[in-house]
């Protein structure tokens, strides 16, 4: 596969230490213009932009995006997990019981207040995961309540 058209992601790409390919280049953007998605459905959309990709390369992939800090891994209980392209701050998440939707939920107050624990046993904090659980508008309005 050829490297990326997109200077700015090849350069990104370059940047965080990573060889450009038209797999990292298109998996970076389905992940950053996609909703929390699973590696299926971000091995689908790299499909769709540059042909065959094995899922064990999407991973790879993935793997090598979330270390160097170009995308998140979110891990909800139960099920697969999730990436997403907002990295950088520290948000967290909602996950409907039902259905399984994610969304971003930004600190409730002030700048990152969560990294304050009440006992840090001596850590370094620097980010926190929290995951809000309950249901969905469309969850909520069917009476659905199932939990995935």
């Amino acid at each position: 596969m050829t490297a990326s058209r997109d200077p700015a992601v090849a350069a990104e790409l370059r940047g965080a230490g990573l060889r450009v390919t038209a797999a990292r280049a298109a998996l970076l953007d389905t992940v950053r213009r996609g909703d929390h998605l699973d590696a299926e459905a971000i091995a689908d959309g790299v499909r769709r932009r540059v042909g065959h990709i094995s899922l064990q390369a999407v991973y790879e992939a993935l793997h090598a995006l979330t270390a160097a800090g170009l995308v998140r891994r979110i891990q909800p209980p139960g099920g697969p997990a999730r990436f997403e392209g907002r990295v950088g701050d520290n948000h967290h998440h909602v996950l409907c019981r039902s259905c399984g939707a994610l969304a971003d939920v930004d600190c409730a107050v002030g700048e990152a207040p969560c990294l304050i624990a009440s006992d840090d046993h001596g850590f370094s904090i620097d980010e926190a995961e929290v995951i809000y659980r309950g249901l969905c508008p469309d969850c909520s309005t069917s009476g659905s309540s199932t939990a995935p």
